[in-house]
C-alpha cells in the first residue's frame, strides 16, 4: 500500500511566509519614481468598462480620433494660409 500523501491544502515549507514582518507599500515610492503601467479608474469610469481590453479599445479609438482631428486641422489651416498669401 502507498503511504497517504499530504493534503493539497497545505503549502510547502518554502512558501510559508510570515506576514507580520511584511512592510506595506515598501516599493510604492520606487514605482512612482520609475513609472508604472497601473492606472486606477474612478468608479464612474470603471462602471463603463468591464475589462482592461475594453478600456484599451476605447483609448485606442480616442487616440485615432485625436490624430485624425489634428491632421484635418493642419490641412485646413495650411490651405487657409496659402489662400491668404496667394491672394495678396
Amino acid at each position: 500500500m502507498k503511504a497517504k500523501s499530504k493534503s493539497n491544502d497545505e503549502m510547502r515549507a518554502e512558501y510559508d511566509f510570515d506576514y507580520s514582518k511584511g512592510v506595506r507599500g515598501k516599493y510604492y515610492k520606487r514605482l512612482i519614481k520609475e513609472g508604472s503601467n497601473v492606472v486606477v479608474l474612478d468608479p464612474d469610469v470603471a462602471k463603463a468598462f468591464r475589462t482592461s481590453k475594453e478600456v484599451n479599445e476605447a483609448l485606442r479609438s480616442l487616440l485615432e480620433f485625436i490624430k485624425a482631428t489634428r491632421q484635418a486641422a493642419q490641412r485646413s489651416s495650411g490651405r487657409a494660409k496659402k489662400r491668404r498669401t496667394s491672394g495678396q
